[in-house]
């Protein structure tokens, strides 16, 4: 049976024009249509009949990520403001290095090297915005953790240092030894006796014989005895590469080995030794054996009646 032919009118040729391969473009035609439906269908279907469990995560899954978001941007002020409290303390801390001898930190010392995050290299490409909050929060923990770490670090060498300042306030040769008018000063002079030009190592006090000499800071008696044209002489070591000297003594009032405090009597005034020009106390102060201007290491703020007192004190 021969296929009758389909035809539609041609309003351009003012014709019926037959239809080429109609049953495939109408087979073609229907597959699509169907095709769109069931589609249609199945999403329409899927949004009405989908299982509420399902939805309620959902739902309860957008709300989570809200509060999330929101924790995060808290947490970041909450950083923000850590990290600035921690920069005040670091400002402040070359202050305190000063203050116990310390050289003050440059900014090229401060440049504290973070680590890559291991959370960068975990983060795809592909990472939406709340994980990529969660790595900018972590490198600022990472970051203030650092910073923190080098401040203890810093901080416990200050606090080491004051410790052996404390120590070294101590012993430190810082009054005068005995109350009496400065003779002749530390440096190079005319000596009254060799008629030469020599180094005067140390610093005369003008006291008559008999002048009470104070031990003018901690120390361990090292030597008591005559050494030539000082006389007779007592030597304390006060620790630290300090040791003190005195001479033309007329009596010591301590032993070898015997430990001082300061304002301590440790001896009495003289004339004694071939160099001595008259009743006065010579004074040394020399740090690993080279001789120092005692008067550098005088306070005369510091009296002698009150560093007594206060010894006095601690010994009821």
């Amino acid at each position: 049976m021969k296929i009758k032919k389909f035809y539609y009118y041609s309003p351009e040729k003012f014709k019926l024009v037959p239809i080429e391969n109609f049953f495939t473009k109408l087979i073609i035609g229907i597959s699509v249509v169907a095709l769109f439906f069931t589609t249609s269908v199945f999403l329409v279907g899927k949004f009405v009949f989908s299982n509420p469990d399902e939805i309620a995560y959902n739902k309860k899954q957008i709300k989570v990520n809200a509060v999330l978001s929101k924790e995060f941007e808290e947490l970041k002020t909450k950083y923000a403001l850590l990290n600035s409290k921690l920069n005040k303390v670091i400002s402040k801390s070359n202050t305190l290095r000063l203050a116990v001898n310390l050289e003050p930190l440059k900014d090229e010392d401060r440049d504290i090297g973070v680590g890559g995050s291991v959370f960068k290299t975990a983060i795809p490409l592909d990472a939406g915005i709340e994980d990529l909050k969660l790595n900018e929060l972590y490198s600022s923990i990472e970051k203030i953790e650092a910073n923190i770490n080098f401040e203890a670090n810093n901080y416990k060498k200050i606090k080491t240092k004051f410790e052996e300042n404390k120590k070294l306030f101590k012993v430190i040769p810082a009054i005068k030894p005995v109350e009496a008018p400065y003779g002749d000063r530390f440096g190079y002079r005319f000596h009254p006796i060799l008629k030469i030009r020599r180094m005067h190592n140390g610093l005369d006090f003008r006291a008559n014989t008999g002048e009470s000499v104070y031990a003018p800071g901690d120390g361990k008696v090292t030597f008591v005895g005559r050494k030539g044209g000082y006389g007779k002489v007592v030597i304390i070591d006060h620790g630290f590469g300090y040791k003190t000297l005195y001479a033309h003594l007329s009596k010591a009032k301590v032993k070898r080995g015997q430990k001082v405090k300061r304002g301590e009597l440790i001896a009495l005034t003289g004339n004694t030794g071939s160099l001595s020009t008259g009743p006065h106390l010579h004074y040394e102060v020399r740090h690993n054996g080279i001789p120092l201007n005692p008067r550098n290491f005088i306070f005369d703020n510091v009296k002698l009646f009150d560093i007594k007192h206060k010894n006095m004190l601690a010994k009821k």
